[in-house]
Formats: C-alpha cells, sequence, structure tokens
C-alpha cells in the first residue's frame, strides 16, 4: 500500500534528480530515503528508480507514480489545510434545529453571538418541534436541536429513542396562563387550573395540547379545546378577542404581547425544560462546539442557570 511520506519522497526524486537532494528538501537522511524507496518498489512489485553511478533517473513506472503523486500530494495537502481551518475555526459548518418559539428568542442571541467571535462559521437554520428535531440528530441531518420537555417527561416524551445522544439542559421556562383583560379571574395574582373547567381553550402545538390535556386532567377537568395554532401571535388574538384562555410559556411572551390580554401564573405550576441536544462525537466538532457554547451563554442571558448535562442510557 502507498503512503503519503512514499510519495513525497517519489516527487522529490523526480524533481530534485538524486536521493541527495531530495533528502535535504525533505529533511530526510539519504539512507531513509533510499529506504523508503526500497519499501515503495518492494509493495509496487517493480523498479521505481534506476540508479546511475551518483544520479538516479526514474523507470517508467516510476515516473507514472511521481505524475500522480504530484496531483494525489496536492488533493492531501488541500484537505489538511481545509481540516486545519475547521478544526481552528477558520471554517466550518453547522446544521441546527430549534422549535419555533427559541427561533425568536434563543438562537437569534446566540447565532449573533458566534457570528462575533467565529465569523467564517456559517449556520444552516431549520425549524422542527420536538421528537421530529431529534430525530434529525440521530439520522446526521442535524448537527443540534433546542428542544423541550415539560415536567415529568423527557426530550421525546416517549416518542423518540434518546440513548446514545447529549442533552444539556440550558433553560426553566414557566408556563403561564393568558386571559382576557376582562376575565372574571384576571384580577388575581394567581390562578388555580380547576376555576378554568368551564372555560374554552386554545391549545399550541401537538406537545403543547398534550401538556394542556395533562394539566387539566390532573386538576379534575378535560379541557374545551375550541382552538388549535402553534402562531402565538395568532394565541393571543384568540384570547384578547375572548375566544378563550391559554398556556403560554414565559420565553414566548418574552417577545410577543397583546394590550387587551393578562399573564398570570398557575397553580399547581408548571414549566418546561429548554434543551440542546446532540451527539458525543459531534460535540467535539470545533464549531459544533461553538455553537453550543453559544446557546449555552444565550440562555444565560434569558435567565438559564448552567447547562445540566445528562446522556441517556443506551
Amino acid at each position: 500500500m502507498l503512503d503519503a511520506a512514499g510519495l513525497r519522497v517519489m516527487r522529490a526524486i523526480a524533481e530534485q534528480g538524486s536521493f541527495t537532494a531530495a533528502a535535504t528538501s525533505l529533511g530526510y537522511t539519504q539512507p531513509a530515503v533510499s529506504q523508503m524507496v526500497r519499501r515503495l518498489e518492494q509493495r509496487a512489485g517493480t523498479v521505481l528508480v534506476e540508479r546511475i553511478g551518483r544520479t538516479v533517473r526514474l523507470t517508467e513506472a516510476g515516473q507514472l507514480l511521481a505524475t500522480r503523486a504530484a496531483d494525489i500530494l496536492d488533493r492531501l495537502d488541500a484537505a489538511e489545510a481545509e481540516m486545519t481551518a475547521i478544526a481552528g475555526l477558520q471554517a466550518g459548518r453547522v446544521r441546527l434545529m430549534a422549535f419555533p418559539s427559541s427561533s425568536a428568542t434563543l438562537v437569534p442571541r446566540a447565532l449573533a453571538r458566534l457570528r462575533e467571535s467565529h465569523p467564517a462559521v456559517t449556520v444552516q437554520f431549520s425549524e422542527a418541534e420536538p421528537p421530529e428535531s431529534l430525530a434529525a440528530v440521530r439520522a446526521g441531518s442535524v448537527d443540534l436541536a433546542v428542544a423541550f420537555a415539560y415536567e415529568g417527561t423527557d426530550a421525546g416524551r416517549g416518542e423518540d429513542d434518546l440513548s446514545g445522544l447529549v442533552v444539556l439542559d440550558v433553560l426553566v421556562d414557566p408556563v403561564m396562563l393568558v386571559l382576557p383583560r376582562e376575565h372574571e379571574l384576571a384580577g388575581q395574582d394567581e390562578v388555580d387550573l380547576a376555576d378554568l373547567s368551564a372555560d374554552r381553550w386554545i391549545a399550541g402545538c401537538p406537545r403543547c395540547r398534550g401538556h394542556l390535556l395533562s394539566l387539566a386532567h390532573g386538576a379534575g377537568f378535560d379541557p374545551d379545546v375550541t382552538f388549535e395554532t402553534e402562531d402565538y401571535v395568532a394565541v393571543l388574538g384568540l384570547v384578547a378577542a375572548g375566544l378563550g384562555v391559554a398556556l403560554v410559556p414565559q420565553l414566548i411572551l418574552s417577545t410577543v404581547s397583546h394590550p387587551d390580554v393578562v399573564i398570570r401564573p398557575i397553580s399547581p405550576p408548571s414549566r418546561r425544560t429548554v434543551q440542546i441536544v446532540t451527539t458525543p462525537d459531534l460535540r467535539k466538532v470545533p464549531s459544533v462546539a461553538a455553537t453550543l457554547s453559544a446557546l449555552c451563554a444565550s440562555a444565560r442571558e434569558l435567565g438559564g442557570h448552567g447547562a445540566g448535562e445528562h446522556v441517556p442510557a443506551p
């Protein structure tokens, strides 16, 4: 089997015309060059260099190898330069997928931070709720997923296999109640969920709807879900129009508002955990690690208390 060092020797001999000159140009000793040529000839099964006194001449096979070596080594040198750039964060691409409400809050801060510190790193961004984003990490179509899990569940809620993935808890996000300003309970500092059993409800994404159903069942009632939309601006508009009440994560309420709604904590309280998911190997890639660090810093700016890490059991 040919190796890069042997190819470099053949190219140097072709360019320099002797073992001694080739050795000098490569920083080797002349005996080392002679030994490498003999090893190449053994592997090739033919003579590559014809020795004539103190000079050498490449045979037909040697000429062919030297010619091919130049192209191969140029490609290797280019690959090494590109890998060095990626390792040094002078290049690199990261594929990031996040749930929609984080793409209006946590993600922009992180990407701005990443661009400032590592402008050569590019990020390909797409939106998806878990478990779709988690499946994308496992399938290798994205490098990082920003996901979330409600209390009492993992990031996949039993819908996705998290074994072997790295999960970082970066932000605890309280779930708030949104009421029409004229609602009879709007004046309370905190609203007992059981007191809303007769209200109509507006639900969000499938996972958020499941969370609403779970909380309502725990409070002793089945919620009357009248509208469903993943657009939280629409949720606030529907609530403001008196068409129902809704549970909305605090992270959303930091970016959207409506003058005709009020926001109240609920009893019993509920929260979700914002999580970043990747694989152990991808986490070692410099550009992925830098993006992960920027996401964690963004979460801290939003009130997160650091990244609690857990790796689900195989």
